[in-house]
Parts: C-alpha cells; sequence; structure tokens
C-alpha cells in the first residue's frame, strides 16, 4: 500500500484478527513511531534466515558460471522534496524558473544476488551521509555483506562510478573480485587497452540475446598506477539488430569497456561478457520493479531508521513472494500470467474474508 493512512483503513477488517491473533491494531502514528525505534540489525537478520533457506532449497543458480556468484552494487534515489526534511537529508541546489531552490533528499546503495538460472534477490541496503559520496556508502555496505553472507557472492559487478582505487582496494582486502564499468577516456589504463588491442584478433561470439560481439580481453594491464594492482581490461564492440514497425531493419554497434580484477581462467571471456550485461537486473528486476509495484519510492515516516525499516521489509516481503512465485507456482500457472496477476488474487482473498466473517 502507497501510505500507513492507506493501510489504516483496512484495519477494520477481520483478516487482521485471524493472522496476527491481535483484537485491536496500532494506528498509522504508532507505526511510524515504531519504526523510528526497530533495530534494523534484527530485520537483517531475518533476511539472513530467509536467504539460507532458499539456498538450502537450491533455488540459487548463477546460471552464469557454475562456481561463481555474483552481487550487484548500485544507488539510488529514494525521497527529494523542496519541503520536507530531516537532519539526515542530503542537500542539492535545483535552478528553477523560480530561482535557485534547496531541494532535500536521500539516497542509498543496494546490494544484489543476482542469477541467470534462480530467482534475483535484494540482500541489504545502506544510507548515504552527509558530506560524503555514494562509493564511501557502498564501502560500508559491502564490508557488511561480507560479514553477514560471506559465501554468497564471489564477484561485486558496479557501474563506471566505482572505478576507484579505493573501493578496488577494499574489496580485494575482503577476498571478493570486483568488475566495473570503465568510461574515463583520459586514463591510461584505457590508453593502453587501446593500444593494445591494436595488434589483437578479437574474439567474435554471438550472446545470448542475439547479439553479435567482437571482444578484446586484455590481462595484466598495469597503468592504473593509483591501484597498484595488475587488472584486466575487457573490451567489447556488441552489434544488435533493431526491427522498426515500418519494416525497416537497422544495425547498432555500441562499445564497452570493463576493468576487473578475476583473471580469465576463473571466468572466461563469454561468461565474463553475458554477465556483466546483467549489471541492469539490479535497475529493472530491483529499483525500477521496487517503486512501481511495491511503493519503495514512497516515505511512510520521514526519519531515517524508519526509512531503512520500511525499506528492508519491503524487500524482504519482495524476496518472499519472488520465492513463492518461482519456486511455489507450477510453469504452467505462471505461464500467461504476471506477477501482478497474483498479486492481485493474494489480495482479494485477503478482503474477501470480511464477506466469510
Amino acid at each position: 500500500m502507497g501510505s500507513l493512512n492507506e493501510w489504516e483503513q483496512t484495519t477494520v477488517l477481520p483478516a487482521w484478527q485471524k493472522h496476527l491473533k491481535i483484537d485491536v491494531l496500532p494506528s498509522a502514528d504508532t507505526v511510524g513511531a515504531v519504526a523510528s525505534q526497530l533495530q534494523c540489525d534484527e530485520i537483517r537478520k531475518v533476511m539472513k534466515v530467509v536467504y539460507r533457506t532458499l539456498k538450502r532449497n537450491k533455488a540459487f543458480n548463477s546460471g552464469f558460471h557454475d562456481n561463481l556468484f555474483f552481487l550487484v552494487i548500485d544507488g539510488h534515489e529514494s525521497f527529494s522534496s523542496y519541503l520536507r526534511s530531516c537532519e539526515d537529508c542530503l542537500k542539492r541546489e535545483i535552478a528553477t524558473a523560480h530561482g535557485t531552490k534547496i531541494q532535500y533528499y536521500h539516497r542509498y546503495a543496494m546490494g544484489m544476488l543476482i542469477s541467470a538460472g534462480g530467482i534475483s534477490i535484494p540482500l541489504d541496503i545502506e544510507m548515504q551521509k552527509n558530506a560524503e559520496d555514494e562509493v564511501a556508502c557502498a564501502i560500508r555496505l559491502v564490508e557488511r555483506l561480507c560479514r553477514m553472507y560471506p559465501r554468497a557472492f564471489d564477484v561485486i559487478i558496479a557501474d563506471g562510478l566505482y572505478a576507484r582505487a579505493p573501493f578496488f582496494k577494499k574489496v580485494v582486502s575482503l577476498n571478493k573480485a570486483v568488475i566495473a564499468v570503465l568510461k574515463d577516456e583520459r586514463r591510461e589504463l584505457i590508453k593502453e587497452a587501446r593500444s593494445r588491442c591494436e595488434g589483437m584478433q578479437p574474439h567474435f561470439f554471438k550472446r545470448n540475446n542475439g547479439a553479435e560481439v567482437a571482444v578484446w580481453d586484455i590481462e595484466n594491464c598495469r597503468e592504473w598506477t593509483q591501484l597498484e594492482l595488475p587488472v584486466r581490461v575487457v573490451r567489447t564492440l556488441e552489434t544488435t539488430t533493431v526491427h522498426h514497425q515500418a519494416g525497416d531493419v537497422e544495425k547498432r554497434t555500441a562499445e564497452w569497456l570493463w576493468v576487473a580484477t578475476i583473471p580469465k581462467k576463473y571466468l572466461s571471456t563469454e561468461p565474463f561478457v553475458e554477465v556483466v550485461h546483467h549489471r541492469w537486473d539490479i535497475e529493472n528486476k530491483g529499483f525500477n520493479e521496487l517503486d512501481t509495484y511495491w511503493h519503495l519510492d514512497h516515505v511512510y515516516k520521514h526519519d531515517t531508521n524508519a526509512i531503512v525499516v520500511f525499506t528492508l521489509m519491503t524487500m524482504l516481503s519482495y524476496v518472499l513472494f519472488h520465492a513463492f512465485f518461482y519456486l511455489n507456482l507450477k510453469a504452467q500457472l505462471r505461464n500467461g500470467n504476471t506477477k501482478k496477476h497474483f498479486q492481485l488474487l493474494i489480495n482479494s482473498s485477503f478482503y474477501a474474508q470480511e464477506e466469510e466473517h
């Protein structure tokens, strides 16, 4: 539901008493106040129990490489306003038609376990603090995830913002590999990679989505002097065929560069290219779905602790629903029906209990 007040209107339904075994439910204000005081780590412990149960039931299958599991890290803005603010809000100046205004917002980094052969689940978030950037926030998240889920993932994938020496050094110190988009053309590392590509014959293959790929996979690159470690650079030219409604066919070619600490012997070229493109799963299966269908972009209580509590609870509900959808429902039942369809069925059965009472 989109707000606590909307939920409060349903507290008269007998279904609440049936499932919760209590006669009187708290008000919306009480729920918000309690969320401000809850210990977030207690919810994280519940999520870890759910993860372990799913793993024990073999719900996770990387699908990219038999022995490796991948975690995607990315930042997301959960709230912005020109009027509402709290002491932990981040601030920025926005130029408007009426002059410059101060906008208040909250932002966090999320870690999501991705899979091509099983379910992808968000594991945790970390709120960004004032006077720090997203990468510093993500480093704290990675440290906690490695403590709580030491064997859940082997490789961390991130966008170009994370191609920084402090982030790479931290991940390597935690005995994990890291892959990030390489964008800044001024970098000596890119210049080295392009120079070595000139005398190298690319490897050609076709991706699962039909794209034709030419790839240069270069190991032992040493021009990233701040990192002080040899890295691997993978460059691809990917050509896709676009069919327009008028019947026209268009060929589009895109270039990608990636920097990684994982050697080719542990993750060969073709699986590497396939898995790095699943970095967008955190956008499509994570942020977009959570905001659109789970109201993750709504602030139920404008308090930092409450925001984390409601976000973690939403993520927990998301994981349980997807486990039900992909692991409990038969494939024949899922075919032709969306997740939204089953969500509406669950809601309707909940409200129907009022008539049965």
